[in-house]
């Protein structure tokens, strides 16, 4: 048997102006054919893929399409977009007989002028290779689901945890793949969208109403009929026409069961939705202060207004002016990512004294540059490898470590891992255990600093992944949409 491997991802945060472009995909690399097989590999949705058709005993060749990867950040450019469409069109016209299909894709990637682009690439696979041929698709479980999405595929399976494990997703889909080609299954699916989105706070799957609605999901499960559940929280940041949440029922050739199953899920997500609204994030001075009081270990400054994981530039300098204002004493690390204040900062030099202006050089609606005096310690290049990062291999640019007072400043060009992984510190000879607090990029990517964190904080902060929802400027969602709109019936 022979089945084509796709794998391209990128989420799109329409309120980052700074659009994606192709040298962000290749920054994590961009592979076609072969290369694939031996480029891509780590800890990825590929590797379930791979690894769970290799168990399942099915004489398999895999015959690779192409795979690109450019994390999180603002629309991809028209470029990009036709780039990823013609890598398809070109590597499927040459595949040859294809059994199967396994696409992975992040399933919230918009382009600029068009909402759905992971639609439209599985329309373009369906267009060339028909209806017939089965088509397994795996997805980051904060996708936005489309009804192209959907009609396009034979099955869907998302993320079951939050952090993710792309692995598990590609090894579940991998699984359901092996039945379908043993004509075990015949997989149907229903799916149901709700007008909702809400804020981050409430998204880790290990607590509270997203645990629950997770769980809810396993024990559906549990019916032998039911193949697949994927309940998909859309992330907050995309202001599409179609936008929402969503969630997905694929069974063994029972239509009626998914339907009842979608209705079941979708309702119990609807009616705790006030729940999902709840905040826990504490106002910027009072964190730094909490976090300069504790005892011992690194305490974890999320900085939830600018989630780099969540697509944002990586420029948010407001948790560093309250450390610089407030004269905190203990030892505080913190990234950035600016290209801007990188060239500066190499033109001025290793051991120079310099005053500049850091960061607010993307996200201007929200940042305004902070002046900061401080000494340029490091300068060094910043392709590196991390391997317990889900893409090891990373080019995150020109990076300089900039000292000012108890502040380490890491700067980077690109986002790479975006201060999230301490490994990626180490690399620079920066020890994270030694700091007081270290402030992350992310509203929920905590579990790599977890061996070294005494306490984690939620920071109230703004920015284009703000908690604040309803204050954004939506422009494309549909209306009435909560919690923007005052709505209790969908």
């Amino acid at each position: 048997m022979r089945v084509a491997l796709i794998h391209i991802s990128q989420e799109t945060n329409d309120f980052h102006p700074v659009l994606t472009t192709l040298a962000d995909y290749a920054a994590f690399g961009i592979h076609e054919g072969p290369a694939i097989l031996e480029k891509a590999r780590g800890r990825a949705a590929i590797d379930g893929w791979i690894d769970a058709i290799a168990a399942s005993g099915l004489p398999v060749e895999w015959v690779p399409i192409v795979w690109g990867v450019a994390g999180a950040g603002g629309r991809i450019t028209t470029e990009a977009r036709q780039f990823f469409l013609d890598a398809i069109r070109r590597n499927l016209a040459e595949a040859g007989p294809l059994d199967a299909l396994a696409v992975h894709l992040h399933g919230a990637c918009s382009a600029v002028g068009v909402d759905d682009v992971e639609g439209e690439q599985l329309a373009l696979i369906r267009a060339m290779r028909g209806a017939d041929i089965p088509l397994v698709l795996s997805l980051d479980h904060h996708a936005n689901v489309t009804k192209l999405m959907v009609d396009c595929a034979d099955a869907i399976v998302a993320h079951r945890t939050q952090p993710h494990d792309p692995y598990d997703t590609g090894h579940v889909a991998g699984e359901l793949m092996a039945r379908v080609l043993r004509g075990e299954v015949k997989p149907v699916m229903a799916y149901r969208k709700l007008p909702l989105i809400t804020h981050q706070e409430q998204f880790l799957t290990a607590a509270g109403p997203m645990k629950d609605w997770f769980e809810q999901a396993r024990a559906m499960e549990a019916d032998p009929r039911v193949l697949q559940v994927s309940p998909c929280p859309m992330q907050p940041w995309l202001d599409v026409a179609e936008g929402g949440w969503a969630t997905i029922v694929t069974t063994n050739n029972d239509l009626a069961l998914a339907n009842r199953l979608a209705d079941g899920s979708a309702d119990f997500a609807w009616a705790r939705r006030h729940v999902f609204m709840e905040q826990t994030a504490v106002p910027i001075d009072e964190a730094v202060r909490m976090a300069d009081a504790e005892k011992s270990g690194v305490v974890v400054l999320s900085d939830t207004g600018d989630t780099v994981f969540g697509g944002t530039a990586g420029d948010s300098n407001l948790i560093l002016e309250s450390i610089l204002r407030q004269g905190i004493s203990g030892r505080a690390l913190v990234p950035l990512i600016s290209p801007q204040n990188v060239a500066t900062l190499v033109a001025a030099g290793e051991g120079t004294t310099v005053t500049v202006e850091l960061g607010g050089t993307a996200a201007t609606d929200f940042f305004t540059p902070l002046p900061v005096t401080g000494t340029v310690r490091k300068i060094a290049p910043g392709r590196i490898t991390v391997p317990s990062f889900t893409r090891p291999n990373i080019d995150q640019g020109t990076t300089v470590i900039f000292e000012a007072g108890p502040v380490t400043i890491v700067l980077t060009e690109r986002r790479g891992t975006a201060g999230n992984v301490p490994e990626t510190y180490r690399l620079f000879g920066i020890e994270p255990a030694d700091f007081q607090m270290a402030v992350l990029k992310t509203a929920s990517n905590f579990q790599y600093f977890a061996p070294i964190t005494s306490r984690v904080i939620r920071v109230d902060t703004t920015g284009p992944g703000q908690s604040d929802v309803k204050s954004l400027p939506w422009k494309r969602t549909p209306r009435p949409f909560f919690p923007l709109d005052a709505i209790e019936e969908r």
